[in-house]
């Protein structure tokens, strides 16, 4: 499996790249987002890559970072998503978007992206939204079990996630007193 090329970019074009590596040319897709971030032609490059076999054919898909390519390869997990439709997400919203999108389950930005509707949107928030990384980073252990918690007891993520987040930035530092307040809140009772 290849897992990484640098090499010089001999051509791009909307979708994909050819990069030359010691004579061989490799062509990449890539997302339209990281297209545009890369150097232009005759210029070095680096791609994390995901190399997708099938029976008929190898595919690589190129991006930025590492964090780019795990998404990616998450996508790809889901039912009804294969690598062209992975790439067409990715190409749709930018990374940092899509994380807050699945993070804040807004099925309305996603929708955006060419060929994703409804059903799939919500099928992408509800198998990815434990998969994937916080937008905002994880703040700690005792956030995060917190917010479980609050899930688990019925809250919508992003409404528990806002009202945590009040009670967190106010100092609060155990798990107990976390989800007493953010449940005080949560409950119309906050003074």
């Amino acid at each position: 499996m290849i897992g990484a090329l640098r090499g010089k970019i001999l051509s791009r074009k909307p979708d994909n790249v050819l990069v030359d590596v010691n004579g061989v040319g490799y062509l990449v897709n890539v997302p339209l987002n990281i297209l545009s971030s890369l150097p232009p032609e005759g210029h070095d490059v680096f791609l994390h890559i995901y190399t997708h076999v099938r029976e008929d054919s190898l595919q690589l898909f190129g991006f930025s970072s590492e964090a780019e390519k795990k998404v990616f390869v998450t996508l790809l997990g889901i039912t009804g998503v294969g690598p062209k439709m992975a790439l067409t997400i990715m190409s749709g919203i930018s990374y940092n978007d899509f994380l807050d999108a699945i993070d804040r389950e807004d099925v309305a930005l996603l929708c955006r992206v060419p060929g994703l509707g409804k059903k799939t949107a919500h099928r992408l928030i509800l198998e990815l939204r434990e998969k994937l990384p916080s937008p905002s980073g994880v703040k700690d252990r005792v956030y995060e079990d917190t917010l479980s918690a609050l899930v688990n007891l019925g809250y919508k993520k992003a409404v528990a996630q806002e009202y945590l987040e009040k009670t967190y930035r106010e100092g609060a530092s155990d798990i107990e007193t976390l989800l007493k307040e953010t449940l005080r809140r949560l409950t119309g009772n906050a003074g």
